[in-house]
């Protein structure tokens, strides 16, 4: 049998598999039927600047609720501060210490103070990694991306400053030249790259006339832009490269480390198959490594980048212009009449 041992960021992992953020932690019976299944590290769900804000302000609420009470009353609570979310962080904690397989923390904040000081928080309760969301929606037209740009790459650096364990960056497909934006959290010292967040997207309900934002799962083909970064950041960058959305069966797994990822992360497809696809992934990755008679990853991995082609331009114009050229090929696929 092949061996699927790999590293991300640093901590050895036994497959490439990864349980991405979700609510699926939530279900301690589901997270054991996904360890059993076989996942190789999982990440805890987001701890958003949303929820720390508001228990800050149902805190700051309770406090001075006897302020005026009087005198004697006001120092009743001297001193004391909001604990932040601490819900979330004794679940991150309880789940890092009843599996047997890596756990990764998930942030997604706002404001530098606390980036900083829950990426500290989330150390403490034994994960083995940080993964940090980079999620900006500009509200104003003044705002430039450069501007935009130049603050989250603050923000990796000023994780980096506070924590030991190994952070990766989540990030979306909305800039301008994605290679450069990760070039440069690479050089301020991220340990990893995950393409690419899915954001809900707002919806509009014709009938009632207004938003609504509904609950839908990766499609089965939105890994197709992560291969083709993963070829692309193969050998030029010095994180690990995950490739998150729309990873749903061994195939998709195999083509992403062969164009030069070094993990997934999965999410969807466990919904939909339930946790036993794992399982089937990481029996049909074996099959397929004996047929083709690879006793590792790193036999592999890369080998269809575009560091690793002979044409350098697979990834990039040529490939987009021979697709137009054959464009009479889809009538065979799809006939009109």
């Amino acid at each position: 049998m092949a061996n699927l041992t790999t590293t991300y960021m640093g901590v050895e992992l036994k497959n490439p598999l990864i349980l991405g953020a979700s609510n699926l932690v939530s279900k301690p019976e589901v997270i054991k039927q996904i360890e059993e299944a076989g996942i190789g590290a999982i990440v805890y769900r987001s701890l958003f600047e949303e929820q720390i804000q508001l228990e800050s302000l149902q805190m700051d609420e309770l406090l001075s609720e006897y302020e005026e009470r009087n005198a004697e009353m006001t120092d009743l609570f001297p001193g004391l501060k909001h604990a932040g979310p601490k819900e979330h962080l004794y679940n991150v904690e309880k789940l890092v210490k009843s599996v047997d397989v890596p756990v990764f923390a998930s942030l997604n904040a706002i404001y530098e103070p606390t980036w900083v000081e829950y990426a500290q928080e989330l150390e403490k309760t034994g994960v083995a990694g940080l993964e940090i969301n980079l999620y900006a929606v500009p509200g104003y037209f003044e705002v430039t991306g450069e501007s935009i740009e130049d603050k989250q790459v603050q923000i990796v650096k000023a994780i980096k400053q506070v924590v030991k364990i190994p952070v990766s960056v989540k990030m979306s497909l909305f800039y301008t030249n994605p290679l450069n934006f990760i070039k440069k959290v690479d050089e301020a010292g991220a340990d990893g790259y995950v393409l690419f967040n899915r954001f809900f997207q707002p919806e509009i309900d014709i009938e009632k006339e207004e938003y609504f934002y509904p609950w839908e799962l990766s499609n089965p083909k939105d890994h197709m832009v992560g291969l083709r970064y993963a070829g692309l950041l193969y050998g030029n960058v010095e994180g690990s490269v995950c490739i998150s959305r729309g990873i749903y069966d061994a195939n998709d797994v195999i083509k992403m480390l062969l164009a030069g990822a070094d993990v997934v992360q999965m999410v969807s497809t466990i919904y939909r198959n339930s946790p036993s696809v794992v399982s089937d992934i990481l029996m049909d990755i074996n099959k397929w490594m004996d047929d083709k008679g690879y006793k590792s990853l790193d036999d592999f991995r890369g080998k269809l980048s575009r560091k690793s082609m002979k044409d350098p331009f697979a990834y990039q114009r040529a490939q987009y212009v021979d697709i137009l050229t054959k464009s009479e090929d889809i009538f065979k696929k799809y006939p009109m009449v």
